[in-house]
Parts: structure tokens; sequence; C-alpha cells
């Protein structure tokens, strides 16, 4: 096992006038699960292919444990990568796949075998070893590729989004079975993905990366809860937090008829006339027919979400320029339909408050203005 360093590791393509990978510095651990999380072309699969030695490093360095591997070849840098086509040998069976790394390094058959089994048995695959790959599922052709790389027992596991040819459920099963595995190993793993949902599952931390440039590096919950960036706070979550450039006022900001007090440091932060305010669909208070003194802001559904265990309301506020599209989860299971009206509230200590010149978050204090 080794912890993983990029120290300031850019990467430029022919033809592109900015970096795909721009003096990315970021320190992943011994045995932990990274995940690089970022919409398609934000540089995250080029991040793993330079870890792997499959990409050139322009200028800085890439790190396993304490040795620069930024310009040894892949098979010197003791990796093992799983990659989203599942790269196996259709005419060798799921054992034989699995192996195929061990032939080559002509380790003894009974050893082999040996290696062999244990990767079956902890990705639960060892009913489908004699099988050729044409006759599998894809998740099992999956954990076939996830068994090839776990049996040559490298210091670091690489993973190229491993699960985007799946379907929902065998996503959510081999998902499982991936984390079972790494945690089970304790390998060092970096895993790429676009699905924000995917990555909150599976990763001990997020690295949030957009046009080559790391947004932000946290757990899933600091990710969530304290987005560093308007882009984060729209990227991660689903559905997206809702966005609001308001303009402000001396206590604070206007959503509509409803008034948002904010504390002091952040209306000195903001700096200018406007903000930008984040709120998340389910930190909207439902406010009944018993509730019309408290203020709030009047919606009207426009479509209904239901997801199953959840309903979100994708709504408006106001009309014509001034309209305003919320999306809102409500407690239970609501029974609003289209062109229902409701009122809703939000807490001043539930929103996130942004900068509108920069997008940056803004600092936090517990004290409204006066």
């Amino acid at each position: 096992m080794a912890s993983v360093t990029f120290d300031r590791a850019t990467r430029y393509f022919p033809g592109m006038d900015r970096p795909a990978v721009d003096s990315l510095d970021l320190e992943i651990e011994d045995g932990e699960f990274m995940v690089l999380l970022g919409p398609s072309g934000c540089g995250k699969s080029t991040c793993l292919r330079m870890l792997a030695g499959l990409e050139d490093v322009d200028s800085g360095s890439v790190l396993i444990g304490v040795r620069d591997v930024t310009h040894l070849p892949p098979a010197d840098r003791d990796i093992a990568m799983v990659f989203q086509d599942y790269a196996l040998f259709p005419h060798l069976s799921a054992a034989d796949n699995i192996g195929f790394a061990l032939k080559i390094a002509r380790m003894a058959r009974p050893r082999a075998r040996q290696r062999v089994h244990h990767a079956a048995a902890v990705l639960d695959i060892e009913q489908y070893l004699g099988r050729l790959p044409g006759t599998l599922a894809g998740g099992e052709r999956q954990r076939v590729a996830t068994g090839r790389a776990l049996v040559r027992d490298p210091r670091v596991y690489l993973m190229d989004e491993p699960l985007s040819n799946l379907d929902a459920r065998l996503r959510a099963r081999t998902r499982a079975q991936i984390v079972r595995m790494q945690h089970h190993l304790g390998i060092t793993t970096v895993y790429v993905t676009h699905d924000q949902l995917e990555a909150m599952a599976v990763g001990d931390r997020l690295a949030v990366l957009e046009d080559g440039l790391l947004q932000q590096v946290g757990t899933p919950r600091e990710v969530y809860a304290h987005p560093a960036n308007t882009f984060v706070a729209g990227f991660v979550g689903s559905p997206a937090m809702n966005l609001f450039r308001l303009p402000l006022s001396a206590a604070g900001a206007r959503l509509g008829a409803l008034d948002i007090p904010l504390a002091r440091g952040t209306l000195r932060a903001a700096g200018a006339r406007e903000i930008v305010l984040g709120v998340r669909p389910e930190q909207f208070q439902f406010l009944s027919r018993e509730d019309r003194e408290t203020p709030g802001l009047d919606l009207v559904v426009d479509a209904v979400e239901d997801t199953g265990a959840v309903v979100y309301l994708h709504t408006s506020a106001g009309s014509g320029p001034d309209r305003t599209e919320i999306v809102v989860r409500l407690p239970g299971r609501p029974t609003y339909g289209k062109g229902a009206a409701l009122r809703v509230a939000v807490r001043a200590g539930d929103v996130h408050c942004f900068s509108a010149r920069t997008g940056e978050r803004l600092p936090e204090d517990t004290a409204p203005a006066k």
C-alpha cells in the first residue's frame, strides 16, 4: 500500500488553449478511497492516466509513496487499473482472464490458482470462473475485470468509470462489492466518475474538478454541506442546489416576497450589491394554512418528480421576467399535482452564500445584521 501525491501536476494536449489538468495539488492517503468527480471533459480521467503512466506529465510531479514515478513506464509503477470497457480477452475463461498477469509473471501454477480463487471469493464470482466473458452479464464481467486488478496485489488501484456500462440495479450491487473489497483489502484506490451520487456512496473523500482545476477536496458530507463555490454547489446533489442571484439590503437578501436575514460577516465579505444564495431542495419548510401569518414564498407546481421514496416538486415563483424556478422536497409523500399552490419558508441558517463576483463561498458567522 502507498499514498499518492500530485504535486502541481499539469498536462497539455495539442490544440488546446488551456491545460487538460492545471497544476493539480492533491494528497491521497495510504489506504484511502479517493473519488475524482466532475463533468465530462473536466480532466479527471487524464489525472488517472497521468498516475498510471498512460499520459505524460508536462510539468509538476506524481509520487506513489515517496517514490517519484513521473517519468516511469506503467509497468514499473506497481498499480492495477480497471477500465470502463472491461478489456477482457473473449477467448479466455474468467479464471484465465483474472490470472493472465500472473501467467505473464511466470508465477507457479498452484500459487496463481490460489490467488485467482481468493480474488473470486472476495468478489463473489467463484461460480463464473469457468465461463467465457461473452456468457456473463455486465456486472459479472465488471467483477472479473476487477478481479484481474485485485489478483496482482498492487500498491494502488485505479478505476476509470468502471460502472458506467451497467444498469441501475447492477450499478448499485457492483458498487457495494467494490466498496467492501476496498475496505477488506485496505489498498489505496483512485476512482473516477461523473456520477455524483455514486461518488458520495463510495468515496472516503471527493476531489471535485472543473476545466482541469481542482475545486474542492473533502468528505462527501463536507462537500455536500459546505460546497466551496457555486460550481460544486450546483454539481453535487441531485436534484441540484437552487441558486438565486439576489440584491442585497442592509439586513440580508430578498427572495420573492421572502426576506432572508444574513450575518454581518457575510454581508461585509460579499463586497457588492448582489449575492448568490443557495438552498437545497430539502431545506425548504412547508407552511400549512394555519401558518399564513408566517412570511413565506408562494409557489406553483409545474411538475412532480416521484422517485418512490421521495417526491420532488418542480415549482415556480412569480411570473414573466421575474419568474424563478425552484425545486422543493417536502416531507412525507405530498399529493400535490401540476398547478397546485403551496407556500414555503427557509431558515437563515439553512442558506448557502456565495460571492456574486467570484462564485466562492462567503464566510459565515452567527450574528445577523441589524
